[in-house]
């Protein structure tokens, strides 16, 4: 039996992963100047966490949850999303606390699961960094979360992006969007797919989202949430455009932008990049937007949250494809050549001490003659060779070997055991 990897992930293996670390470093030092913490919260929760948040209608919901039923009869469900699971948790540890500093800030960076056809930067398991802000309705904190996002990915080298804004408005704003969009919907109930034909009577602005290309075609006469925001949510959107003005970002303003979950409201947006990766067309990288009703839906206090999402597969497509070097770093600082089997036991000494220094260290294992261990060092990039034989070892001394200036000379062990550094000075 051939064993592979289930349809949709993908192993991420050494040289890699390392792509993968530098993101996550990368991150932490960008988010931490924000002052956003971060929350690891379980891959698996409650199948009601997401049913009640997600939206019922959306295709989360409807189509892409991995959801099952634990020994116990549990309903459960492999997050397909960040948000939901941290404002469970933000509920369950009572962070929305007087005492707890607010706007609270936290992000997440993690596996999520959706059940859908696997394509180029798009799997069954997927990778989310996700920040989320609790506390503050004020527009500022809409605007600093998409500087935080454009900050971030021009951190990567990303320069030529295209940030998409729209509004959902408020609660009256839905309402009153909601019914001129069934009522100039429902003329082409017919001619509607399934799925919009369903979203028509449980969330008509559902269907502004369609892929299907019919469906497309009368979207494209549908009314536009701008002309039925009330005045407190058109005043919010327009110190939203101003703020990034003031800020000096470039946006394009798309009403037809409804994204894919149903707890946003107020400010929505994505960020774009139209790198060779996708065939030159404009790809979300990161999207967010804010909402409002999620924390108490799921048993906290009336509190509305900001953040956005990050794919980080989608993100190193770009990379790749646009040939960004990251800076990653592969050196191997120290390779100790033991000749003879009498030296076993003091090159692996050597290399645990010099790796207490705080060096990157290595050694062969396999019983390689000490040509093939010098053509070893050469291949990882040795910056030194220390080589210890029956001799070096009778008089408790080793060879130290630049690689790059070719220079070697003779050290006591006991130096090397005491400070390398000191050592190596004396070939540079």
């Amino acid at each position: 039996m051939k064993y592979q990897r289930p349809k949709g992930t993908q192993d991420i293996l050494p040289n890699e992963s390392e792509k993968w670390q530098y993101v996550e470093t990368v991150t932490r030092e960008l988010l931490t100047k924000y002052r956003y913490q971060e929350i690891r919260t379980p891959i698996f929760e409650s199948f009601e966490v997401f049913s009640r948040t997600s939206g019922e209608t959306s295709d989360i919901v409807t189509k892409e949850m991995y959801d099952f039923y634990d020994k116990g009869k549990r309903h459960i469900t492999l997050r397909p999303e960040g948000t939901a699971g941290v404002v469970r948790a933000f509920v369950e540890n009572k962070l929305f606390a007087p005492e707890v500093q607010k706007p609270f800030k936290t992000f997440y960076m993690g596996p999520m699961f959706r059940y859908e056809r696997p394509q180029s930067g798009r799997l069954r398991q997927f990778h989310q960094i996700g920040v989320e802000a609790f506390g503050s309705e004020e527009p500022a904190l809409d605007v600093e979360t998409i500087a935080m996002a454009v900050s971030l990915l021009k951190e990567f080298g990303l320069n030529n992006l295209k940030v998409a804004l729209n509004t959902l408005g408020d609660a009256q704003t839905r309402q009153d969007y909601r019914q001129a969009l069934v009522d100039y919907f429902t003329p082409f109930a017919a001619q509607l797919s399934d799925d919009s034909k369903v979203r028509l009577e449980k969330n008509p602005l559902r269907i502004l989202d369609s892929k299907d290309p019919a469906d497309q075609e009368i979207v494209e006469n549908a009314p536009v949430i701008l002309d039925y925001l009330t005045p407190e949510a058109k005043e919010h959107f327009t110190t939203v455009r101003s703020l990034l003005d003031a800020l000096g970002i470039e946006y394009v303003v798309d009403t037809e932008m409804v994204r894919g979950l149903d707890y946003y409201n107020h400010t929505i947006f994505e960020i774009m990049s139209d790198s060779k990766a996708f065939g030159g067309k404009w790809t979300t990288v990161c999207a967010g937007g804010r909402y409002s009703g999620l924390v108490e839906q799921l048993g906290g206090p009336e509190m509305s949250g900001v953040g956005f999402g990050l794919g980080v597969e989608r993100l190193l497509l770009i990379l790749d494809a646009e040939e960004i070097q990251l800076p990653i770093d592969n050196r191997l600082d120290v390779y100790v050549v033991g000749i003879g089997e009498v030296t076993n036991e003091e090159t692996l000494k050597l290399v645990q001490a010099l790796r207490q220094q705080g060096l990157i260290a290595d050694r062969d294992y396999l019983g390689r003659k000490p040509k093939g261990q010098f053509k070893s060092a050469a291949r990882l990039n040795a910056k030194y060779t220390l080589t210890i034989g029956e001799t070096e070892l009778a008089e408790q001394r080793a060879n130290l070997k630049n690689m790059d200036a070719k220079e070697e000379i003779s050290v006591s062990l006991a130096d090397l055991y005491t400070d390398f550094a000191a050592v190596a000075e004396k070939l540079n």
